[in-house]
């Protein structure tokens, strides 16, 4: 670890330099922060992602500068959404110009995680890759005040006045710190993606069948990240199926129309599967210590709204660290958060008919533009006083 590291005095450590970690370390150091970003994984590395973003997240993209580098590298623009309720004709949606946004856009993790890092970098973020959290350093009355990091060197102490979390769903930090619990979830999905070429662009497409569902989110460089996804309890196991390695012929099973969009489609690489996990609305913040993305609040990944939620939340963050407010964040995080949480794991639950998940998508839908709203107005606000 270099001696600038252990030596510098920080006003956060952010621990996980995913979209969550590193938009928090770019949005703090822009309000004069001293920053110092670590992940355990190496710098660039992948991750299982969805990686759809909604309304909310392209504003806040576009807003932040990052926009336009994710989109120089090959990211489709994507300008309509369809829902496909079992065999009934798609319902398609026109995702054109609404608060200021031309279209929605799904970037590889590997380039929406990169370029927020070298945001973050720009802004005066110092950087540690493959470098794991051992332990929180605690000082008076047990506020927290620091990190305790192990690197090849060994062991290494940086003290801050804050450390956040973005650790993602089994976050160490929460952990550590003692987080508590305020919401669980009951349900959970099992999921099965890969990526494909030779699809026609049809924007976003979401399937709906008996007991599954599954999607095509066009991303970069011509593939699509196509997924699959059941019950966690349910009859069905996607992810023994998986090792046949043939998405399209589960998707003929579960979800025929699916399946026929799949024909003559190519998988690149391997199929990846996630066994599931019920989601969660932790403790957001405490004395020295916050939480974002996934550590803090993860719900199952059925509504493709986690990135959306992320940025959203690094955003809430840092805006309340930089007023010295950080008992804001947790109420309004959890506002914004609560029917979308619901929601989500009422759909995970695939106990629903064709009428019922159009229904269940119909609230959402409100509860998604409850938060662009809150996200244009909070954009609004920023340009008036800047």
């Amino acid at each position: 670890m270099s001696i600038v590291h252990q030596t510098r005095s920080y006003d956060a450590v952010i621990v996980g330099a995913r979209c969550a970690g590193a938009a928090t370390a770019m949005l703090m150091a822009r309000h004069g922060g001293r920053v110092l970003l670590i992940d355990r994984a190496e710098e660039g590395s992948d991750t299982l992602s969805t990686h759809a973003l909604m309304r909310g997240a392209v504003m806040q993209l576009q807003n932040w500068g990052v926009l336009l580098p994710i989109i120089a590298e090959n990211t489709p623009p994507i300008r309509r959404t369809s829902f496909i309720y079992g065999e009934a004709p798609a319902i398609d949606i026109d995702l054109s110009e609404s608060h200021g946004t031309q279209a929605l856009y799904a970037p590889r993790r590997t380039v929406l995680d990169r370029n927020l890092v070298r945001c973050a970098r720009e802004a005066g973020v110092d950087t540690l890759f493959g470098v794991t959290m051992t332990g929180v350093i605690r000082g008076p009355r047990g506020s927290v005040r620091g990190v305790t990091l192990r690197d090849k060197a060994g062991e290494h102490e940086v003290r801050c006045e804050l450390v956040v979390g973005a650790d993602g769903r089994n976050s160490p930090l929460a952990r550590h710190v003692g987080a508590g619990l305020i919401k669980c979830g009951t349900n959970a999905s099992q999921v099965v993606f890969g990526y494909f070429s030779g699809l026609r662009d049809c924007g976003y497409r979401w399937y709906w069948g008996n007991g599954a569902a599954g999607g095509i989110i066009p991303t970069n460089d011509g593939e699509a990240c196509v997924f699959l996804s059941v019950s966690h309890d349910g009859p069905h196991d996607l992810l023994g199926a998986m090792r046949g390695g043939d998405l399209g012929a589960m998707a003929d099973r579960l979800v025929p129309a699916m399946g026929r969009d799949l024909a003559g489609a190519k998988l690149s690489g391997k199929l990846r599967g996630f066994a599931g996990q019920v989601g969660h609305l932790r403790e957001a913040c405490g004395d020295g210590w916050a939480l974002v993305g996934d550590a803090g609040y993860f719900k199952d990944p059925i509504t493709a709204h986690g990135i959306t939620d992320a940025l959203r939340d690094a955003q809430l963050l840092a805006d309340a660290w930089s007023r010295s407010r950080l008992d804001d964040y947790p109420a309004i995080r959890d506002a914004l958060s609560r029917d979308i949480f619901r929601l989500s794991d009422r759909i995970a639950g695939f106990d629903w008919s064709m009428e019922e998940v159009a229904s269940l998508h119909r609230s959402l839908n409100t509860a998604m533009q409850a938060n662009q709203h809150w996200i244009a107005d909070n954009l609004y606000r920023r340009r008036e006083a800047a």
